[in-house]
């Protein structure tokens, strides 16, 4: 999806034009792949624009850093305040996506990290369903990638690392050259592990199922969903699951701050329950949309407004 360009980014503590904001070829993390980033959202709510769950997204930048042996110099605090800060600098019409990324800038070269200078930046643009607005409406092909997700002992899973992603890049690009909309990566046991940057659900004769962040991302957005499975009554447990188990489910979906709750109705040429969104994931989506936006008071504290 293309990027809207706005009119500042973060970047060191200071808010520059959106064209100034660049770096140098020899970039330490350019090279090297080591690299933390966030994916955040904010949703023009009844009361103006709010970010969903900034303390929780930007405590998890801090702890991928320190996996990393990135030193931002940057405390929680200042970094709250300067995704208020960016998007109060510029002008949105709807609904906007934030990422924050801390790398290694110019200045050395090498393998060796120590004495690489850091930088971080924030940067929002304008930034509607991430596999289009119809697919949370009439659901999405996946594929199992013939990629599978690093061990443990490979990869930091628990560290939102640029380097990861070129895993789920490569997922992501073969899935949808075989004309699927997005992958589904097995982890090295051969269970399913998450999607190139989606977390997956199923249902299962009335149980919703998510896989275990053994080697993957805690991922903040699943965590929210299953809250709100749970306040609709749903029971919710964390298993491995099979590719046939999946096959056979009732329903399926993706979650993320970008997929936010996205239907599957196709894996591996099977279709998955009706073929169509299931009833649960569309209480879901429903409920999700009524938390981000402000209409649920229980969940009104994840929101930071800006306005």
């Amino acid at each position: 999806m293309a990027i809207k360009e706005a009119e500042h980014i973060w970047y060191d503590g200071k808010l520059v034009k959106w064209k100034d904001a660049t770096c140098h070829v020899l970039t330490h993390s350019l090279h090297y792949g080591n690299a933390v980033f966030e994916g955040v959202r904010a949703y023009k709510t009844p009361r103006g624009l709010a970010i969903f769950r900034l303390y929780d997204h930007t405590k998890r930048l801090l702890e991928s850093a320190k996996c990393c042996k990135i030193d931002i110099p940057f405390s929680l605090e200042e970094l709250e305040k300067a995704h208020v800060d960016l998007l109060r600098s510029n002008t949105y019409n709807d609904n906007v996506y934030l990422r924050p990324l801390a790398f290694l800038g110019y200045g050395k070269m090498g393998v060796a990290i120590e004495g690489c200078p850091v930088s971080v930046i924030i940067a929002a643009w304008e930034w509607g369903a991430y596999m289009g607005e119809e697919a949370l409406e009439r659901g999405i092909k996946v594929k199992t990638s013939s990629w599978i997700k690093p061990p443990q002992y490979s990869m930091m899973a628990k560290a939102k690392a640029s380097a990861n992603y070129f895993n789920s890049q490569m997922a992501n690009d073969e899935a949808t050259k075989c004309g699927y909309d997005e992958a589904l990566l097995l982890d090295p046991q051969g269970f399913i592990a998450e999607g190139p940057g989606e977390c997956f659900f199923i249902v299962k004769d009335g149980s919703i199922i998510t896989p275990p962040n053994d080697t993957s991302l805690e991922s903040i957005t699943q965590k929210t969903v299953i809250s709100i499975a749970q306040d609709l009554g749903y029971n919710v447990r964390r298993e491995r699951l099979t590719r046939d188990t999946a096959y056979t489910a009732d329903e399926a979906f993706f979650t993320g701050t970008a997929a936010e709750v996205t239907p599957i109705t196709d894996i591996d040429g099977r279709k998955i329950g009706s073929g169509k969104r299931g009833e649960v994931a569309k209480r879901l989506q429903d409920a999700y949309f009524e938390v981000v936006m402000g209409k649920n008071k229980k969940y009104e504290h994840f929101l930071t407004f800006v306005d």
